[in-house]
């Protein structure tokens, strides 16, 4: 019966992709989402009540109601939906808003959530290459009924920005409805943490944004920004938010505050400093991130070189992830580093020193 299991784990096995849980209990952190150390200093809830329900019978609250309406100010939306988690936001919007007749066109690297609601929807899509505006003109040629657009304003694997202005102005002349998934950014661009879109002045020049609170903010969860019209539409149509258990009361409160916490904290000026500082130690480093990314990528030419440095970190002390196939494309595979405002100096020269001499 698990015959044909353990073949495709064999396989995986085989290409050395197979994948792990790991702890990095006592190691320094250079591969987690903390961009800012929020969940380093959060204080366990006191607050463990369930919400009874999904929001739809017994779970909404107004705590929920009002903590939508404040992160709907600050994030300068008419409206905002929270959701449990990223990964169902993105679910509930590209399984719901496109309709049979529509077209999707999403990059490339688009995070997995938005593939697999696109594959729940019954739209046509297609992807267009990672950052390419002139690939997405000719892709959007094939296109038919309303047409979305879903980018990412920081890619996770790739630690790069998108054209954000280029594409946002084209959505703008060709009316296609444009979908930013801010989940890299919002806590770490923008005034007060808002995201690269507010960066760029963007923000209501798209249909709507994703903003997750399991990264810089330290917390989980997420909100979707848009028009009241798209909120209303999601609590009619989107599963994964109608058909899921409420966060408790308390939770949603808790969100507000820690973008509030976020907004006046000193941690994105030290978190800024540290991505400067090595950019600077890295500079005979192969990056391929963008220079003001939290998130930077080295390129290795094989897997079995990837796991390898990735181990000589660990045995010293340093918590960073290889990333492989098919998480990232074959033969693509690379170290992930993460940096945060709680990193040193320190940390940062050893972690340079350690993978200079691993790449030889």
């Amino acid at each position: 019966m698990q015959a044909r299991f353990l073949t495709k784990l064999a396989e995986r096995k085989e290409k050395g992709s197979l994948r792990s849980l790991s702890l990095f209990d006592g190691l320094i952190d250079f591969c987690s989402n903390d961009y800012l150390g929020m969940a380093r200093n959060e204080a366990p809830s006191s607050s463990c009540s369930g919400s009874t329900g999904s929001r739809l019978i017994s779970g909404n609250s107004p705590e929920a109601e009002s903590s939508e309406q404040i992160l709907a100010g600050f994030f300068g939306s008419e409206a905002a939906l929270i959701f449990n988690s990223g990964y169902d936001a993105n679910v509930g919007i590209f399984s719901s808003l496109p309709q049979k007749g529509d077209t999707v066109l999403y990059d490339e690297l688009i995070h997995a959530s938005v593939r697999d609601g696109i594959r729940l929807s019954h739209a046509r899509s297609f992807s267009f290459r990672h950052n390419d505006l002139e690939d997405l003109k000719k892709k959007a040629a094939r296109t038919e009924g309303t047409v979305f657009v879903a980018i990412e304003s920081l890619y996770s694997m790739d630690g790069d920005l998108a054209p954000l202005r280029e594409i946002t102005e084209w959505c703008e002349s060709t009316g296609a409805l444009l979908i930013v998934d801010e989940a890299h950014t919002g806590g770490v661009f923008g005034e007060g943490g808002r995201g690269l879109m507010h960066n760029y002045g963007l923000e209501s020049r798209c249909f709507a944004r994703l903003i997750t609170f399991g990264k810089a903010y330290g917390s989980h969860g997420a909100v979707i920004c848009g028009s009241s019209v798209l909120r209303e539409f999601l609590i009619n149509f989107a599963r994964s938010f109608i058909y899921t258990t409420a966060l408790p009361g308390a939770h949603y409160q808790h969100l507000a505050a820690k973008v509030e916490e976020v907004s006046v904290t000193a941690e994105r000026k030290k978190l800024r400093e540290n991505i400067v500082y090595f950019r600077e130690l890295a500079a005979n480093v192969p990056l391929i991130s963008d220079p003001e990314s939290p998130i930077q990528i080295i390129p290795i030419p094989d897997v079995s070189r990837c796991l390898r440095i990735a181990e000589s970190l660990r045995s010293n002390g340093l918590a960073v992830k290889a990333i492989l196939p098919p998480t990232v494309p074959e033969d693509g595979q690379r170290l992930r580093i993460c940096l945060h405002s709680f990193n040193t100096r320190a940390d940062i020269r050893k972690l340079i020193e350690l993978v200079e001499k691993d790449l030889g």
